[in-house]
């Protein structure tokens, strides 16, 4: 006989229990993965690029598992951007109890009890992420503007971006670096892109350099990948490839702050169109599709973190020393995707922006095959420029960058792209002199502003 309808299939087991006298067990439905979100009147997923807030209606994390949903702090004025801990029990958040309170970072049980503050900011601290032994990272608001930040869960704190607009951690990679999120070009753009940093403020990179719309919400998948938002749906990076890879998905807004809940099945914000509010959907690489995970009518569901274990990043040794500035290595300025022909650079000057003001602090010699090695300023933003014999402008970079205080860092190029590897020569400058042309104490040439 052929079961046609599931409560003919239930009456069945349960008859059949009866008579071989043991209890009947009721097939149930999965629960699926216990997941903490935000809840908000209204989401400005970007607002952080002009230094604004993204919960202008206020937020509460929500906690979901086991069928059931509950706030994690009740009577709080606000809470959101929760994160997990390596051993998934506790989570760190942004919060404010009064109205009134400028966000702080703190850290919670997730199955319950009193959060306790781990920060205080004489402003708004955000987007707390965890980092090994014990230390966090997270937005800071320093003169109005997002920077960096890490700490030790015990105290002492490090900037790590010195751009002169905002930036806003999304994730920490397998490998130690902090992925974030900021202004292209850096620190003067008007759209979003994706950068790497190591957690002493090192080392700082664009992820990829083919720059177009807006990216932002950078989340690893456990392939390695980084998964993102921008303003036509989805995204990807794949070490195989020194671009963007397409991602095909419905049509419509992605909020970012994805999750992946298992391979090829993600946990995405997402709604039809603006006039909407973002649910939670999950969408499938395989059959591409959205089945929908929850919903609000009134309020905005975004930034899904599904509670577990997880495995905790490279710890990074950092390298720097106690100098009064850094040293930059750039191997052959010619190596660029930019059009820089042979013979065309002669030197290159070296900018530092003080007090909203460009200042230029120097001139080098650049050599024939291309290379030059500088003393700079550190965690200052810098611009470099290169020069023809006649003094005009061969190309001058487009935002800025930093090094940190003892930072020793080689270049490939100018603007070559994180994924070049070096030629096997060694450069001319030195060959001449192992000593850095110093920037950091010649008299600036000129000011003047930009």
């Amino acid at each position: 006989m052929r079961m046609r309808t599931t409560t003919t299939l239930v009456s069945l087991i349960t008859l059949l229990a009866v008579i071989a006298g043991v209890r009947a067990e009721v097939p149930k439905r999965a629960a699926g993965p216990a997941l903490i979100y935000t809840s908000t009147a209204h989401y400005d997923g970007l607002a952080w690029l002009n230094g604004g807030e993204r919960f202008p209606a206020g937020a509460t994390l929500m906690v979901r598992s086991g069928g059931t949903t509950r706030a994690l702090a009740e009577g709080w004025a606000s809470t959101a951007d929760a994160s997990i801990s390596f051993d998934g029990t506790k989570v760190l958040f942004a919060g404010k109890k009064a109205v009134t309170d400028r966000w702080q970072i703190w850290e919670a049980t997730i199955a319950g009890g009193e959060a306790t503050q781990l920060t205080r900011c004489d402003d708004d601290c955000v987007k707390p992420f965890y980092l090994p032994e014990r230390r966090i990272a997270y937005a800071r608001k320093i003169d109005g503007v997002f920077q960096i930040e890490a700490a030790a869960m015990g105290g002492g704190t490090l900037r790590l971006t010195y751009a002169p607009s905002d930036a806003m951690p999304t994730d920490v990679l397998r490998d130690g670096r902090i992925l974030f999120e900021a202004a292209f070009p850096l620190g003067e753009g008007k759209q979003a892109e994706l950068y790497t940093v190591y957690s002493d403020g090192s080392g700082v990179e664009s992820y990829r350099c083919d720059h177009g719309t807006s990216r932002y919400a950078g989340q690893q998948a456990a392939s390695g990948d980084v998964m993102f938002a921008h303003e036509a749906g989805m995204g990807r990076f794949t070490s195989a490839l020194a671009h963007e890879a397409g991602v095909v998905a419905p049509v419509g807004e992605y909020a970012g702050e994805m999750v992946e809940a298992s391979e090829g099945r993600w946990i995405v914000p997402w709604r039809s169109d603006s006039a909407k509010h973002f649910s939670l959907q999950e969408w499938s690489t395989t059959t591409r599709g959205l089945r929908l995970i929850a919903a609000d009518a009134k309020t905005d569901l975004v930034e899904p973190r599904i509670v577990k274990a997880r495995e905790v990043p490279n710890r990074h040794p950092s390298g720097l020393h106690d100098w009064d500035g850094a040293n930059v290595l750039c191997l052959n300025a010619y190596t660029s995707k930019l059009k820089i022909a042979p013979g065309s650079v002669d030197s290159v000057q070296v900018y530092a922006l003080r007090d909203g003001r460009t200042e230029l602090l120097g001139q080098a010699r650049v050599e024939e095959d291309g290379s030059f090695f500088l003393h700079v300023p550190a965690d200052r933003p810098l611009q470099m420029e290169l020069l023809d014999k006649a003094g005009k402008t061969v190309q001058r970079e487009h935002g800025w960058f930093w090094m940190r205080r003892g930072e020793q860092r080689v270049c490939v190029g100018c603007h070559a792209g994180p994924e070049r590897a070096p030629e096997n020569a060694v450069p001319q400058v030195v060959v001449k002199s192992t000593e850095p042309a110093d920037m950091t104490r010649q008299a600036p040439l000129s000011k003047g502003g930009r």
